[in-house]
């Protein structure tokens, strides 16, 4: 087993144990994420670029994980596989000798 499915089985134990799946539509959870993302956000907010409290940033980034993973969990879809896919399109979008070093999105370049 990998760590991702070893995660996820954890999650998936957690909301189990609590019968919270009859609430993790598609809808809900995409909703959760991006809550999740903006009190991430929130620890940035009028503070300096790396000022966060670390221990906040961590608590915030797996929720953001954990519901991520449910919404890729509830879709079947491979974590591993989706992420390799993407990583591999911004290659294509993003070549070295266009993009190092600016941050132009990919149809600017």
């Amino acid at each position: 087993m990998t760590d991702i499915e070893q995660i996820l089985e954890q999650i998936r134990i957690f909301r189990d144990d609590r019968d919270w799946q009859q609430f993790h539509n598609s809808k809900d959870l995409a909703l959760a994420l991006s809550i999740e993302s903006s009190e991430l956000l929130e620890l940035f907010l009028w503070k300096g670029n790396e000022e966060a409290d670390l221990e906040k940033l961590k608590k915030e980034l797996a929720d953001v994980f954990m519901y991520a993973f449910l919404l890729a969990d509830k879709h079947k879809l491979n974590i591993k596989q989706i992420v390799e896919e993407k990583i591999r399109l911004n290659n294509e979008r993003y070549p070295i000798d266009k993009a190092k070093g600016t941050a132009k999105k990919y149809n600017e370049l």
